[in-house]
């Protein structure tokens, strides 16, 4: 596998993102490049040896996936991937586009050897076992919507908004005298940008805590200040977590987002201090 250096400029230096590159149609593993994800949750304090404030992964929807059985005859499949977050590295998104293309002309006995096949590369890049599943089309599998979270959404707080650069950590406020709360809050206005191409990802974020009440209003203000950042979805999501943990010391503390597809793929990181939260079932309106 590709591996990235571990500072972050040189790491991506080598990535398919923002380049031309040739699709390959038969079985390439090469094509996967993988990124440490240590130089980034350095900015964040979390030093290289210590414990992760956090539990949770990386669950990846895959709706363009195709090979050919032992006769020659397409299949197209949908896929999910789970990536641990205490792995050594993310998987750049576009190298895993290009290398799940490289499968199209590829002859598998059937789709028990797809995931196993799969398994092997993306454990081998992220460092660490990756769960996979595969589902072809013509065994007619389920794919279900979710329901909003069962929560409070902020998007209608009647706020001015005049910071979209950067996040605003300051934001995070807790009701210091008030007592203690367990709730969900989420929104729909989590928008960032690609660390390397500039493009939108769009998705929602929510919020599960245990502890005195955030301010709903300084939430909404720093969840908007990501509109014009430039980092990896997995890596937002890390930023948000550790700064609610900091400003706002909750006793229990849950974030995830769904993103919204791009080139077949959705990502949809969670980090929590509960090692057995587990990640709700269903997608996203939007996905």
């Amino acid at each position: 596998m590709e591996r990235a250096t571990s500072n972050s400029a040189p790491a991506l230096a080598g990535a398919p993102l923002g380049q031309t590159v040739r699709y390959r149609d038969h079985y390439c593993p090469e094509l996967l490049f993988a990124v440490p994800r240590q130089a980034k949750r350095e900015e964040l304090g979390l030093q290289a040896g210590a414990p992760l404030p956090f539990f949770g992964g990386d669950v990846w929807n895959a709706v363009e996936i195709s090979w050919l059985d032992a006769r020659g005859k397409p299949v197209v499949a949908l896929g999910r991937f789970a990536v641990p977050a205490d792995s050594p590295c993310l998987i750049e998104s576009k190298s895993l586009k290009l290398y799940l293309n490289s499968l199209n002309q590829t002859n598998f006995p059937d789709a028990r050897a797809v995931a196993a096949t799969i398994t092997a590369d993306l454990s081998g890049a992220a460092g660490a076992p990756v769960q996979v599943a595969i589902w072809p089309l013509r065994d007619l599998p389920e794919r279900r919507f979710a329901a909003p979270p069962e929560g409070v959404c902020l998007d209608a707080l009647e706020i001015d908004v005049d910071v979209y650069d950067a996040p605003r950590a300051a934001f995070l406020r807790v009701r210091e005298e008030a007592p203690e709360v367990c709730e969900t809050l989420y929104s729909q206005l989590l928008k960032s940008n690609c660390l390397i191409t500039r493009q939108p990802d769009w998705g929602t974020l929510v919020v599960r805590y245990r502890g005195q009440p955030i301010e709903r209003e300084g939430l909404l203000r720093y969840v908007i200040s990501f509109r014009q950042h430039c980092e990896f979805h997995e890596q937002c999501v890390e930023r948000i977590f550790c700064d609610i943990q900091r400003r706002c010391a909750p006793r229990e503390l849950t974030v995830y987002a769904r993103y919204t597809r791009r080139g077949g793929l959705d990502i949809n990181p969670l980090r929590s201090t509960r090692a057995d939260f587990v990640f709700p079932q269903g997608d996203d309106i939007r996905q």
